[in-house]
C-alpha cells in the first residue's frame, strides 16, 4: 500500500468515526421529523453518503464543524422525504400513528430518573408525535430543533438556509400550535407504569367499573392497523364510555397475550406479544395530575413492529 493509499484509509476511517459519533444525534433529529424508523434509516444513509463523497473529494474545502454539516444534511433530507411520507399516507388505510421506538424498560428509580430524564430529552413522546403531525413540514423541523434539542434560531436558519427572522417566526407558530394541544408536562415514569398495569388489568379482565374509574372523561382512543392489523376504527373514538365499550370489546376476543413492558418512545408502555410475536404496541398518555388515561395509542400494523423482539 502506498503512502497515498494508506492516508486515504485512515481519512475513510476517520469519516466513518465521525458519522457514528453523530449517528444517535441524527437518528433522533430525523425521526422526531418523519415519525418514520424506515425512512429515518434511509435518510441516514443518504446522509452518509453525502458525507462519504464529501470528505473522499481531494478538493473538498475543509469542513470545521461536522456535526453542524451532519445534521444539515439530514434535515434536509428529511424534509425532502416528508413529501414521500404526506403522500403515502393520503392512501393509508383507517389511522396512521408514528412508528414506535421500543427500547429495554430500566429500573424508574434512584439513579436511573436521571438516565430517563437524558433519553426523553431527545425523545419526542408518542402523544406529541401526533401533534407535530398536524404542522407543516418545516414547522416541525423548526419545533424539534429549537423545542427538542435546544438549537438557537440562528443556528436553525443556517440548517435551512433561512433568515433568523423567518425561523423566529416558524418557531412561534409551531409552538403555539404544539402547546394549545399538548400542554408541557412529564409524568412520572412509576406512576406511568403503574397507571399502564391498572389499564390493562381493567381493560384485558373485563372489569367495566375498575376502566371507567381510569379513563379520564374525555379520553380519546386511536388504533393503526394499516389494513392489515386489527384496528377498532378508521377514526378515533372520544369519550370515556365509548372508549371503554370497544376495549371490553376486543379484550373478549384476545387469547394468549403475553404483555411486556417496555419504552416506547421514552415511555414505560406495553407491548402485546402472542407465541412470542409482537402484535401491539400500546402507549397512554395521561392527565396532567398523573391519574388517568386522556390517550390511548395502539399500534398494531406488523410493519411497525418487525424491530420489536420478545427479549
Amino acid at each position: 500500500m502506498t503512502k497515498g493509499q494508506a492516508a486515504d484509509v485512515a481519512a475513510a476511517d476517520h469519516a466513518t468515526q465521525i458519522f457514528v459519533g453523530h449517528r444517535e444525534l441524527l437518528f433522533s433529529v430525523v425521526y422526531n421529523m418523519l415519525g418514520s424508523v424506515a425512512d429515518t434509516e434511509d435518510v441516514l444513509q443518504e446522509t452518509w453518503l453525502s458525507w462519504a463523497t464529501r470528505t473522499r473529494a481531494r478538493n473538498a474545502e475543509h469542513v470545521d464543524n461536522p456535526r453542524a454539516y451532519l445534521v444539515r444534511v439530514a434535515v434536509n433530507q428529511a424534509l425532502a422525504r416528508r413529501a414521500e411520507i404526506d403522500r403515502r399516507q393520503e392512501t393509508y388505510v383507517g389511522q396512521w400513528l408514528p412508528e414506535p421506538v421500543v427500547t429495554p424498560l430500566a429500573d424508574t428509580g434512584g439513579a436511573a430518573d436521571a438516565a430517563d430524564t437524558a433519553v426523553r430529552a431527545d425523545s419526542a413522546s408518542m402523544a406529541l408525535l401526533v401533534v407535530l403531525e398536524t404542522l407543516t413540514p418545516a414547522e416541525r423541523a423548526v419545533f424539534v430543533l429549537h423545542e427538542v434539542f435546544g438549537y438557537a434560531h440562528t443556528e436553525i436558519a443556517d440548517v435551512l438556509g433561512r433568515s433568523p427572522a423567518a425561523v423566529r417566526q416558524l418557531a412561534h407558530r409551531a409552538r403555539e400550535h404544539v402547546h394549545a394541544r399538548r400542554p408541557r408536562y412529564h409524568a412520572d415514569p412509576r406512576l406511568r407504569r403503574e397507571v399502564t398495569e391498572r389499564f390493562l388489568s381493567a381493560a384485558l379482565g373485563g372489569d367495566l367499573k375498575a376502566l371507567l374509574q381510569v379513563l379520564a372523561p374525555d379520553v380519546t382512543l386511536w388504533t393503526d392497523g394499516g389494513g392489515k392489523g386489527p384496528a377498532t376504527s378508521l377514526h378515533p373514538i372520544h369519550g370515556r364510555d365509548a372508549v371503554a365499550r370497544t376495549l371490553l370489546t376486543v379484550a373478549a376476543n384476545a387469547r394468549d397475550l403475553d404483555i411486556r413492558y417496555r419504552r416506547v418512545n421514552g415511555d414505560p408502555s406495553a407491548v402485546l406479544f402472542n407465541c412470542g410475536s409482537p402484535i401491539a404496541v400500546l402507549v397512554l398518555d395521561l392527565t396532567p395530575d398523573s391519574h388517568h388515561v386522556r390517550g390511548i395509542y395502539s399500534v398494531t400494523n406488523p410493519d411497525k413492529l418487525t424491530r420489536i423482539d420478545d427479549r
